[in-house]
């Protein structure tokens, strides 16, 4: 069984809320629970077991979903090979560049924990929520490993399944929000942020895997920009607009169709394309990320 008492960030603990009942959690005395403080009309106890991996199941009204244990297996390989560590280094300059050493940052739909569990090693407290118990359990395990080979005996992170729709995070809690290409909730995130935080969401640039779209369609298309980004009637008002473009050279045909499973061409793609995805040993493309960056007003 788990010792949150070690796996997870204290601090970080106390900026949760119950999702059933909105009240504080703390981590039980046995340290392999998470419990309310039962601050509720109904003053009944919820309790929220860890799983073996590290990480904390807090959306209780939701039977599953999210990534697929192989969706994430697969992108989890493919982000082991660096092909994205550009864009994941420029994230954590913006936040380092946002946000004051030691403060908190929330990643809403953190996937794996590629971004999140960088940000924490780059000395900022990281809340991570998805919706997927596989990637909430790969994030953990990668963070603990990490943390291992250190000898680090303090955790940075919490890793948690949740809806970035309802996240289970007390009001203005983190001075900094993250999503990157997961959906965009901005009312949640303006609840969640302090006065002055910021939002950074990630999005895919014009041009962003324009070589894996020349291999896929006939006719491929630039980007479209993301249409779910907020406005100030939600409370965010938007500061810049940054973009990291660079070129890969994706190896290895198992490697070509780890990224094309995580776009979502994917889904939407003729069988021939499919067929000329599982072909190809090679891939040269460009990356894009464009980086909107939010203040809270």
């Amino acid at each position: 069984m788990p010792d949150l008492k070690s796996e997870l960030n204290p601090r970080l603990v106390e900026r949760l809320a119950c999702p059933v009942c909105g009240s504080p959690m703390r981590v039980t005395p046995s340290g392999q629970s998470l419990s309310c403080s039962a601050q509720n009309p109904s003053g009944r106890v919820h309790v929220f077991d860890g799983s073996a991996d590290g990480y904390v199941h807090l959306a209780p009204a939701h039977g599953g979903g999210g990534d697929s244990k192989e969706a994430v297996r697969a992108r989890s390989a493919f982000l082991s090979r660096g092909y994205y560590a550009p864009a994941a280094n420029a994230l954590t300059a913006l936040v380092r560049e946002l946000t004051p050493m030691g403060d908190l940052v929330l990643d809403a739909g953190c996937g794996e924990g590629y971004y999140s569990n960088q940000i924490a090693e780059a000395g900022f407290p990281t809340l991570g929520v998805d919706l997927s118990k596989f990637a909430a359990g790969a994030a953990s395990k990668a963070a603990r490993a990490a943390r291992r080979a250190k000898g680090d005996a303090a955790s940075a992170t919490l890793f948690a399944v949740g809806s970035v729709f309802a996240l289970p995070v007390r009001d203005e809690s983190f001075d900094t929000v993250v999503n990157v290409f997961a959906p965009c909730a901005p009312a949640e995130y303006a609840r969640v942020l302090k006065k002055g935080g910021y939002l950074i969401v990630a999005g895919a640039g014009e041009r962003h895997l324009l070589g894996l779209k020349r291999l896929v369609y006939d006719d491929p298309y630039l980007n479209d920009p993301r249409r779910d980004l907020p406005t100030e009637e939600e409370g965010l008002r938007r500061v810049d607009l940054l973009s990291e473009t660079f070129f890969v050279s994706v190896e290895g045909q198992a490697y070509v169709e780890a990224l094309f499973s995580m776009t979502p061409y994917y889904w939407r793609t003729s069988r021939g394309g499919h067929e000329r995805v599982s072909s190809a040993t090679t891939l040269d493309t460009e990356v894009s990320f464009d980086f909107h960056v939010y203040k809270k007003i």
